[in-house]
């Protein structure tokens, strides 16, 4: 036990500004495992990297001729896991760096009532189901200032009030908006025609086409809800997290549309308790 210490104390000895950039490294690694392990609910994962980082951090500097690469070779192992395991959070992360600022979540989020709250929902499932009901394609993506900005761009801003009608004409066939994404940024339109980057994943039913590709796939790279309309079938499907919810009725859509919602309806509840 005292020789462990003692090598403890010899890794110190003689410390360098590059060893100090080797443990930052080795700190924002562990950081962003962790984050990404509790954001995915995979929190049993959690308590088995803790037993492999106490391995590690035993055989390595235990050894004279591992502990140097202790901060070096750790780090990279968990990447490469990373990159493997949770590839769709780490590509989600990227595009999502810098998509949006504080103060524009912040004004996004202000000045919207329980009573305009549960208009919006009513809006968005009318027109839902009236373009079912007319087997009319749609897709919409219910962001939080989260959208990154090169989708954003390849449409037109609108940054209108949400209504049925609005809804309805733009994925009407002969406009010229129809065939991209609509983006909901809480309580506005945000823009319209806005082309989304198509899901990868080859498990997906044959029979879902562009749209619902584009769908999943948004839901996949960014935390967003998509609502699809199959202009085949009049269909509508949710899609969160890369994952789909077909044959969506009333109540499923008010559930997740109010789940989105949730923030603007748990502070209304709090102020007339």
């Amino acid at each position: 036990m005292q020789g462990f210490f003692e090598n403890i104390a010899n890794i110190f000895r003689g410390f360098t500004v590059f060893d100090a950039l080797e443990i930052l490294i080795f700190a924002v690694v562990i950081y962003y495992v962790f984050r990404v392990l509790k954001l995915s609910g995979a929190r049993w994962l959690i308590a088995v990297f803790v037993l492999i980082l106490v391995a590690a951090g035993v055989v390595f500097i235990g050894n004279d001729e591992l502990h140097n690469w202790l901060f070096i070779l750790v780090p990279l192992l968990l990447i490469l896991v990373m990159l493997v395991i949770f590839n769709v959070e780490v590509k989600r992360d990227l595009l999502n760096f810098g998509s949006y600022t504080p103060t524009e979540r912040k004004e996004h989020q202000s000045g919207a009532s329980r009573e305009e709250v549960e208009r919006y929902v009513s809006e968005i499932i009318k027109a839902l189901q009236n373009l079912s009901k007319d087997n009319i394609g749609a897709l919409i993506i219910l962001a939080s200032d989260n959208i990154p900005a090169q989708v954003l761009e390849s449409g037109v801003a609108l940054d209108a009030k949400i209504s049925s009608q609005l809804i309805e004409g733009i994925f009407f066939p002969k406009a010229p908006l129809h065939d991209g994404a609509m983006i909901i940024n809480n309580y506005k339109i945000q823009a319209a025609g806005c082309f989304l980057p198509l899901t990868q994943n080859v498990n997906i039913p044959k029979e879902l086409g562009t749209r619902h590709r584009a769908g999943i796939g948004i839901t996949e790279t960014s935390n967003v809800i998509a609502l699809i309309v199959s202009e085949e079938t009049g269909i509508i499907t949710i899609a969160q997290r890369g994952k789909i919810s077909r044959y969506a009725d009333y109540d499923l859509l008010k559930r997740t549309l109010n789940d989105y919602y949730w923030k603007d309806l748990s502070a209304d509840g709090r102020k007339r308790a």
